[in-house]
């Protein structure tokens, strides 16, 4: 089934101010993303919503397609549903603008649900939290969910809360944010106000969970890395760099960063 990866992408940032142009081996990283995303079978389209002309202009002269969007989106949510309501589509994925190492698995991964099965409205990706400093991180996204798969919350909180550690396994799930939506459904979570609980944690996808929009989590074996902060700017850089040296060990797949 076609679908549609849509990018947003922001200049300004707290802790790394400019990242989608942060330079990773002569490119911006936003045209890494771009052509990782591209990488997915079966793609029909991949845009980067952007409201700022530097970055616009920098996915342009690499070859890539940009949708300048109002600047007072605040989230790139809005963005990306500014972008999807001039689309014809049925499917659209939200890939985050900083995720330079993306594997194509992980959007393969996400799409699954809503190719199989047309109840599914939303999916999301989780991966087993790697100990207890992720467990505690309030910057790691958790969730719980229900026999199905469907989450049940979201938290920067350790979740769940154990009484008693478990004696082998996980604590839990991280939460991996990459959304695929039926384009009906972005528009409508675009068009509601924030709510309590999204506002208490910080977390967009908890709109959905408070109108009732059920969200499909699906394990992924693949990894990324979330650029939010110099050092992490500074390990995709020297990561991308050993690749290039030794194409034996290459990045094709995010799993292995």
């Amino acid at each position: 089934m076609p679908f549609t990866v849509l990018i947003p992408a922001r200049f300004a940032s707290t802790r790394l101010p400019g990242k989608p142009l942060a330079d990773i081996d002569g490119k911006p990283m936003i045209a890494h993303v771009y052509r990782r995303a591209a990488m997915t079978p079966g793609v029909d389209l991949v845009v980067v919503a952007t409201d700022d002309a530097r970055i616009a202009a920098a996915v342009e002269r690499d070859g890539g397609r940009v949708c300048l969007t109002d600047s007072r989106h605040p989230s790139g949510t809005d963005r990306v549903a500014e972008v999807a309501r001039t689309l014809d589509c049925d499917i659209v994925v939200n890939v985050q603008g900083d995720l330079p190492l993306i594997d194509p698995q992980m959007i393969a991964d996400v799409l699954q649900p809503l190719v199989e099965d047309a109840g599914v409205r939303m999916a999301t990706l989780r991966t087993p939290l790697a100990g207890e400093s992720e467990w505690l991180n309030p910057n790691v996204v958790k969730v719980v969910t229900d026999r199905a798969g469907d989450a049940l919350y979201f938290s920067r909180s350790p979740l769940p809360f154990w009484r008693q550690p478990p004696a082998s396994g996980p604590l839990g799930y991280r939460h991996i944010g990459l959304y695929g939506y039926r384009r009906d459904v972005l528009l409508t979570l675009a068009a509601l106000p924030p709510t309590p609980l999204e506002m208490a944690e910080s977390l967009e996808q908890l709109r959905a969970l408070e109108h009732g929009i059920r969200i499909r989590t699906v394990d992924t074996r693949c990894e990324s890395i979330e650029v939010d902060t110099p050092e992490d700017l500074a390990r995709v850089r020297a990561l991308v760099q050993a690749a290039r040296r030794a194409p034996e060990a290459s990045l094709a797949a995010g799993s292995h960063v």
